[in-house]
């Protein structure tokens, strides 16, 4: 189909599910009816990461802090639906009532971002910032602020390959709201003078923002989730759990010490192209990992997917990359690792990570045939993570 903008193609978005079996309400440990299987014409997306939670009912060897009963530890799960996602919380302790307490604040802390950081909902104070912050200086919240800082810096660091300002290129390709579209040169062009984070300005006395350009805009999507997984996380550890594995719609996951009698929690990464086949498999412990795809969102035109990953050079989606997978030590930062190594591809992100200690990454390219991939493991020069903590690789 044409038009004046150019032709339109139907906009697959994906659909995490934690485990095609268990899915579960906020603050509850009953499971739900599986969920039905969608019409092929929706052809929903299943995860990047599945997660194996373990079950075993044995003691784990540290103890529970937040024990309020004598027992062995029980696992608690419940989920709960923000910033276009699910997020899920297993956790392990002694006391389901008081599990459930603070995994419900922990959900009240991700609404509250979702609230603040969406810029899908006008009265958000990113949607704010970027109405106003052409015109003038604007105050932004303390820990809007520093979000914003780190995310300048990962762009600084990286060439630009991981940029914030991306929303506009979003827009013009139909991956803000419906359908995808592939959008003229001249159209491109435009939009890639707003497109940089050279535009935005912080003065971190004043803690204001403002952008030189018209037009600029701030999407945090790329970045976010990471981010309210780590808050989430540090609601859980100052209360005491001890163990649980909290996930943004099994796209960015943060494992926090280990189920009873485990070293660490299991995750399985899948295939680029099979959705239940492994690619990988990681234990971790105290660790992040986030992955990003081209099968997450993405539309397809004359038989060529264009996926919603994109490259703020040159105002295009990314092509040849399939997967990326990072894991380091928080999520935020694996949020924006997984962009850098999608977009500057294996040599770059090599460079990258001979300078940024601790990390992890897979990046699965296009194969040579069809429905093949290339996989490489890239490593910090410097990987010296704590001995609490545990990242490696599942023989």
């Amino acid at each position: 189909m044409k038009d004046e903008w150019g032709p339109h193609a139907e906009l697959h978005p994906s659909a995490f599910i934690l485990q095609p079996s268990l899915l579960y309400e906020r603050r509850t440990i009953t499971p739900l009816v599986p969920p039905a299987k969608p019409a092929p014409a929706l052809r929903l997306l299943l995860p990047l990461i599945f997660f194996t939670l373990l079950t075993s009912a044995a003691p784990a060897a540290s103890p529970y802090p937040l024990s309020r009963a004598d027992g062995p530890p029980v696992r608690y799960e419940a989920s709960h639906q923000a910033m276009g996602t699910i997020y899920t919380v297993v956790a392990y302790g002694r006391d389901p009532a008081f599990l459930s307490e603070v995994v419900g604040e922990a959900f009240d802390e991700i609404d509250r971002l979702d609230a603040q950081m969406s810029n899908y909902k006008p009265d958000s104070e990113l949607s704010a910032i970027n109405r106003d912050a052409a015109q003038r200086d604007v105050t932004v919240s303390p820990n809007l602020f520093q979000l914003i800082q780190y995310s300048l810096s990962a762009s600084a660091e990286s060439g630009g390959d991981f940029d914030i300002t991306v929303g506009p290129l979003m827009k013009l390709w139909g991956f803000f709201r419906g359908q995808g579209r592939l959008p003229v040169a001249s159209e491109i062009a435009k939009v890639e003078k707003t497109i940089g984070y050279q535009h935005v300005h912080l003065d971190a006395a004043r803690r204001t923002i403002r952008f030189d350009e018209s037009g600029v805009e701030l999407d945090l999507g790329g970045i976010g989730k990471g981010y309210a997984v780590d808050q989430a996380v540090e609601i859980l550890r100052s209360n005491g759990v001890a163990a649980a594995l909290v996930s943004s719609g099994g796209s960015s996951i943060y494992a926090l010490g280990s189920p009873p009698g485990e070293r660490g929690w299991k995750i399985t990464v899948r295939d680029p192209f099979r959705q239940y086949k492994a690619a990988d498999v990681l234990r971790l412990r105290n660790f992040a990992l986030s992955t990003s795809g081209n099968y997450e969102k993405f539309f397809e035109i004359d038989g060529k997917i264009y996926c919603h990953i994109m490259d703020p050079h040159t105002g295009w989606p990314v092509q040849g990359m399939l997967s990326t997978v990072a894991a380091v030590p928080t999520g935020v930062e694996t949020e924006a690792l997984t962009k850098i190594f999608f977009v500057g591809g294996v040599e770059k992100s090599r460079r990258y990570l001979a300078t940024h200690p601790n990390a992890i990454g897979i990046l699965y390219q296009t194969g040579n045939q069809p429905q093949t991939y290339k996989r490489t493991v890239l490593r910090s020069q410097s990987f010296q993570i704590p001995q609490e903590s545990i990242a490696e690789f599942e023989q």
